[in-house]
């Protein structure tokens, strides 16, 4: 019987694999994004914080895979790099979403104070990363404290997305392109078993989105065996572009569906979680901390996401209602920033 383990896989099953796992990946998420929507008109939660919580958690699910998977081998520049460089596409995906939109610029349209105070603490989440790696190495039982600190900082962060969203202190202005994020009708039944219905299809699409995630990490190891690739290049841009489908597939249905706050909200709050992947991937990465395990490479790659997430905040904030091809200047310089920060990655 021949060998299939990843070490041994040829080049052509590891593509296939790849590109097969993306596709599930991709159709999946579609069906994530219906449910999700119904499920925050229904639970109340409303679709910033819905959208933040549970599906960008559910869509995240196939990334923590990968990243705590390779963490757990030693492949700790690998592991960190498809975290982060989860968040960097998933920002650039966001401007994909907003070319559907043609009505007005989507940060424009779907302004709200949860998805901005998402933002900005995703930005502090990536600086406590960057002070680990460049702090004197401390770890108790091979883990930095500042993975503890990522878990409470975002719990933190979750109570005050959710208490501004009740009782905000300010609210964006309200213009002819703002879209309000007013739950559907929907009747008793759909409260009872219909919802429980709903929660079941939920989990399952989680369950089949983790599957999919598994053999994008294990071809993603065989792909840097294969092609040589740097495992920050091929974690950065190769297995964070796929497992983090969802969030493109699940943002533009959601734009298409109407639900605007639910696309932004699932991107930046997916951001947000996946930050967590480092946290995990610190506890898997049993030689010591992760943070000083990993090269200048995937620094840079979170100092690029930090970068885009500003430049997105500076966007929600400015709220310009157009610009060229109907998107606003945010999303030009996120492109333009991906682009050029990748293009130094490979060129390194």
């Amino acid at each position: 019987m021949p060998d299939l383990s990843v070490e041994h896989w040829p080049l052509g099953l590891t593509v296939l694999i790849f590109l097969a796992s993306g596709i599930v990946i991709a159709l999946v998420g579609t069906r994530m994004t219906r449910i999700a929507d119904r499920l925050a008109d229904l639970t109340g939660l409303g679709e910033a914080v819905f959208g933040a919580v549970l599906l960008g958690a559910g869509t995240s699910l196939s990334g923590i895979v990968v990243s705590v998977t390779v963490a757990a081998a030693g492949r700790a520049d690998l592991a960190v790099s498809n975290a982060v460089g989860g968040i960097a596409a998933q920002t650039a995906f966001l401007v994909v979403a907003d070319i559907f939109y043609r009505r007005a610029n989507l940060e424009h349209a779907a302004a709200s104070v949860p998805n901005l105070i998402s933002g900005a603490l995703l930005c502090a989440l990536l600086a406590v990363p960057l002070m680990a790696a460049t702090a004197p190495p401390v770890a108790v039982f091979g883990v930095h404290p500042a993975s503890l600190f990522l878990v409470l900082f975002y719990l933190f962060g979750l109570r005050l997305a959710s208490q501004s969203r009740d009782e905000p202190a300010w609210r964006p202005v309200s213009t002819a392109e703002t879209f309000e994020d007013a739950p559907d009708g929907f009747s008793g039944g759909e409260a009872g078993a219909g919802q429980t219905r709903l929660w079941l299809g939920f989990a399952l699409a989680v369950v089949l989105v983790g599957v999919a995630g598994y053999l994008v990490g294990l071809s993603g190891i065989a792909l840097v065996r294969l092609t040589h690739l740097s495992d920050t290049l091929v974690g950065g841009l190769f297995t964070s572009v796929v497992t983090s489908l969802p969030e493109l597939v699940t943002a533009v249905a959601a734009v298409r569906q109407g639900a605007l706050t639910l696309a932004v909200g699932g991107i930046i709050g997916g951001n947000t979680f996946d930050v967590l992947f480092l946290a995990l991937s610190d506890v898997a990465y049993r030689p010591g901390s992760i943070y000083h395990a990993i090269g200048d490479q995937p620094l840079f790659i979170i100092c690029l996401t930090i970068l885009l997430t500003a430049t997105l905040l500076l966007g929600m904030i400015r709220r310009e209602r157009s610009g060229i091809g109907n998107i606003g200047f945010e999303s030009w310089l996120v492109l333009i920033f991906y682009g050029l920060g990748f293009g130094v990655i490979a060129l390194g």
